[in-house]
């Protein structure tokens, strides 16, 4: 069940900012882009299971 929360949450994610930049300016559009891949980057961290040391 917890799978299909994550899929259907990264659908979502990706439904908000895939193939949308609204600017026109080219360094607007950096800057959204950048902004876009900074959300995406911290979406993939809170996935990531944190990992114990081996003893």
């Amino acid at each position: 069940m917890t799978t299909a929360l994550a899929e259907t949450a990264m659908y979502r994610v990706n439904q908000l900012l895939v193939g949308k930049i609204s600017l026109r300016n080219y360094n607007s559009q950096v800057g959204e882009v950048m902004a876009y891949v900074s959300a995406i980057n911290k979406l993939n961290t809170l996935g990531i299971p944190a990992r114990k040391p081996r003893v």
